[in-house]
């Protein structure tokens, strides 16, 4: 049985998921996104998602995934552990994508609970099941209620981890903290708790959390970064600074449907083309200005008022 430990022990800390840039012809902007990648890396950030709900995983086809994650992992290069959403609401198309995350040579992959099925909690079970099984890869279990319309209950992912060995931790976009806290309790401490909701992050982090996948982490890599070696220095003093300073640009990134703002912003800062594919679009003009006052008040450098 392959042994997991040495991946758990690196995959903590800041984990960006990084947006899918677009051309203004929609295709996707290959070039930006491996400068994307850089920017993260020279800002400390932890270890690397694609495709997942920042990387509009479904508004591109099952090859442009796949080519996205390829190019993330080449980019990428081994200078931090790189987990790719390979989730989808189609089961094989989910196998698929997490078999060749596992032939790019990922170091884990992130699998989302169905969306728009409203699956109950057995054939979640068996969904997640089957993934795992048909693979070595570590799976990071992705549960996000408000995405999906269905939450994974703590038992069900207690039975996973009990009998996947590879299901090795979840990330949880949970508002409701008594859940988070019962992952813990139900599947044990070394199971690796990483926060999906940026509130929550410096919080998830006290409870035993390892880490947060978090969407403003793509405008300030670094304070995010910074958060999280601050709690495992000890510095909880500075992590609870940074938690606050972040928590405005974290209210106005999520004024609309992620990753919208996140796009607006990373246009304002000259970093991609702000394009999204229908039936996503960007954010109404009134909260592209609040997102450029609040850039202003970060300090942020804008290449585009």
């Amino acid at each position: 049985m392959r042994d997991y430990q040495e991946i758990k022990s690196k995959l903590r800390g800041s984990v960006t998921p990084v947006i899918t840039p677009f051309k203004a012809n929609h295709d996707i902007d290959f070039d930006t996104f491996s400068s994307l990648i850089e920017f993260q890396l020279e800002n400390g950030t932890h270890a690397i998602s694609v495709t997942g709900t920042s990387g509009e995983p479904s508004s591109l086809t099952e090859e442009e995934r796949v080519e996205v994650m390829r190019t993330a992992y080449k980019t990428i290069n081994g200078r931090v552990p790189f987990v790719p959403g390979t989730g989808s609401t189609n089961h094989d198309e989910t196998m698929r994508l997490t078999k060749k995350a596992e032939e790019i040579g990922a170091d884990a992959a992130m699998v989302i609970v169905p969306y728009y099925n409203k699956s109950n909690q057995q054939a979640l079970y068996k969904h997640f099941k089957t993934v795992a099984d048909a693979v070595e890869i570590p799976i990071i279990v992705y549960n996000i209620p408000g995405r999906t319309a269905q939450n994974l209950h703590v038992d069900t992912l207690a039975q996973l981890s009990k009998d996947c060995p590879n299901i090795i931790g979840v990330k949880e976009s949970n508002k409701d903290f008594e859940h988070v806290n019962r992952v813990l309790l139900k599947c044990g401490r070394d199971f690796l708790l990483f926060s999906g909701i940026e509130l929550l992050c410096y919080p998830m982090l006290a409870i035993g959390g390892v880490g947060s996948v978090s969407a403003t982490a793509n405008v300030l890599p670094g304070k995010v970064a910074q958060m999280h070696d601050a709690w495992f220095d000890g510095d909880v003093a500075t992590a609870q600074k940074l938690h606050y300073e972040l928590m405005e640009l974290n209210d106005v990134l999520f004024k609309d449907t992620n990753p919208a703002p996140v796009k607006a912003a990373l246009g304002m800062m000259g970093k991609i083309e702000p394009h999204l594919r229908l039936p996503m679009d960007l954010p109404s003009e009134e909260l592209q200005n609040e997102i450029r006052e609040t850039l202003n008040k970060y300090g942020v450098s804008l290449q585009y008022v």
